[in-house]
């Protein structure tokens, strides 16, 4: 039956469409014009960096000068190329069947931050957003993720109080000014996070105030700590 829907139904890129050999995949091109992030990063959020690993945490400048909530971050790719035309396929065009692949980017990504009793959590929502999206991106993508890596999942660990409307023109200061007391951990959830490490996830990581509100509000519910893992992360290439 499979090979049926196979040769009825061929595996197509998810990126350009193209024909490829297995489901869920990326042709060479797109596969080169991802931008995965490997080699040397930024311990905390992800974003490459020159030189080679040395077997210690190195951050970049952004790092070394916010004060982050979280410990640790990954990413999966750069946000830019097929990376980019990716996320807004997931994000804005109902791509959902992105999810599954994105779920081993990330895996491939977070392996050197998860620990023993981690809880996946995704950024949140607010309602009205879920209500004109139907969705929730980084819960699909969190919950995929979960699964792979054999983590406990917790869609609603975290409400949004208010609609903060879109970041998009915004200066690194006016996110996190837009942000500040937005986000909560959801009351009823207080005992499934309390002194246990926390992944949070989004889909693209910017200036990183989203994670920042996030991770402050589980940090104030109890959480042990936090760590971060973005499908995308905006940062220049060393």
């Amino acid at each position: 039956m499979q090979s049926l829907l196979q040769q009825i139904y061929p595996p197509r890129c998810l990126g350009c469409d193209t024909l490829v050999t297995t489901d869920f995949g990326l042709c060479g091109a797109c596969w080169r014009e991802t931008g995965f992030l490997t080699g040397l990063v930024c311990d905390k959020c992800g974003a490459p960096l020159p030189g080679e690993e040395a077997g210690e945490p190195v951050f970049c400048d952004d790092c070394l000068t916010l004060a982050r909530p979280w410990a640790r971050g990954r990413a999966a790719f750069a946000y830019g190329g097929t990376g980019r035309k990716l996320v807004l396929a997931l994000k804005h065009a109902d791509r959902q069947d992105i999810a599954r692949p994105a779920a081993g980017w990330l895996l491939r990504a977070a392996g050197p931050i998860l620990v023993p009793e981690m809880l996946v959590a995704p950024v949140p929502l607010h309602r009205l957003r879920l209500l004109k999206r139907r969705y929730n991106q980084s819960a699909l993508i969190s919950a995929a993720f979960a699964r792979l890596a054999g983590l406990d999942h917790c869609p609603d660990l975290l409400q949004r109080l208010r609609h903060t409307g879109s970041q998009d023109g915004r200066d690194r200061d006016g996110r996190f000014a837009n942000l500040t007391g937005a986000i909560r951990a959801h009351p009823g959830r207080a005992t499934r996070l309390w002194n246990r490490p926390i992944l949070l996830v989004d889909d693209v990581m910017t200036s990183g105030a989203t994670f920042a509100a996030a991770a402050e509000a589980c940090l104030a519910a109890g959480a042990a700590s936090v760590s971060t893992l973005a499908l995308a992360r905006v940062a220049k290439q060393p």
